[in-house]
């Protein structure tokens, strides 16, 4: 059982995080208020108190949420935990989705201490269930979700890159239209998100899929056009560790046949792991064109990169 020391946030992206005391958290989306919450696998940060005071001891002044934590527990020792550990407090239902983050240019901490614990202590969760916390509160750790093991679809996670679909300005058309497509030909779609055009946040949401093992398959769409914001491909050429150029090479040679500007799409496909990652259109006929048309071979290649096919002719 841990205790709540503080709750903090940042109301703008690249400032420091503040205690505020209470907080309201969101299902699926995070702390209200705070500038780093979304429909992202990193809503709410976690680091634990005992950490803290350790890294205060060796001489640094340090301001609670200064890390940029959400919140601060007391006896919880969060970077021992698995990915799928829940935390409960209160009616809020917290989901562990990463431990520690990569850190590329070093904080304020970093330049003045030489060190900072947030990349290796601290730790990141969504909201399975909304509610109010307040510093003083109990928070319980629950065993971690049961993980299906064993099935015969294959798992799909749809990603929708638009700045204006994640602010709410625009509905999600193309989405629920692969949602559709795969359902049709048997895959189980276990993930559906939309987030902006953001060459990190869609980096960590595909590096999260692929490294728990959380699909075999991820579809994206939008992003990949002649736009500045456009950064699909690139974000998947960042995650990926082997290119599968045939997939967009066969869906623009087909699209080819119904408009020559089938040649500007810069669609990307690679491998992560052992998930899969193809680029789609961002319109909704171009998705149902290129996805109905490359999913027929999809399966075998799945298959064989999981493990439960074999590489042979027909």
């Amino acid at each position: 059982m841990g205790k709540i020391i503080a709750v903090c946030i940042s109301e703008k992206k690249g400032t420091q995080k503040k205690n505020v005391h209470m907080a309201e958290f969101v299902k699926e989306y995070g702390i209200k208020g705070d500038a780093h919450a979304g429909k992202w696998h990193r809503q709410v940060s976690l680091l634990s108190n005992d950490k803290i005071e350790a890294f205060k001891n060796r001489g640094a002044e340090v301001a609670e949420g200064a890390f940029g934590e959400n919140l601060i527990v007391e006896g919880i020792d969060f970077r021992s935990l698995p990915v799928g550990t829940r935390f409960q407090c209160n009616d809020v239902l917290l989901e562990l989705t990463q431990i520690g983050k990569e850190c590329h240019t070093g904080c304020e901490i970093y330049h003045k201490m030489g060190d900072c614990i947030m990349p290796r202590e601290g730790v990141f969760a969504r909201v399975l269930s909304g509610g109010i916390i307040r510093e003083g509160d109990d928070m319980a750790v629950l065993e971690a979700a049961s993980v299906k093991t064993e099935t015969d679809k294959l798992r799909v996670a749809v990603i929708t890159s638009s700045d204006s679909g994640f602010a709410g300005e625009r509905e999600d058309i193309s989405g629920p239209v692969i949602c559709r497509i795969v359902k049709e030909y048997g895959y189980e779609v276990v993930h559906q998100t939309i987030l902006p055009d953001d060459m990190t946040m869609l980096c960590d949401e595909m590096k999260y899929i692929c490294d728990n093992h959380t699909a075999d398959l991820i579809l994206t769409t939008g992003g990949t056009g002649f736009s500045q914001r456009d950064c699909m491909p690139e974000a998947t050429q960042k995650v990926v560790e082997r290119m599968v150029p045939g997939i967009p090479e066969a869906m623009r040679a087909y699209s080819m046949q119904m408009t020559k500007r089938s040649m500007l799409s810069r669609a990307a496909c690679g491998i992560r792991k052992s998930t899969l990652i193809l680029n789609l259109p961002g319109s909704p006929k171009a998705v149902e064109e290129c996805l109905t048309y490359v999913i027929t071979e999809l399966e075998h290649g799945l298959k064989i990169l999981i493990g439960t096919a074999n590489n042979c002719a027909r």
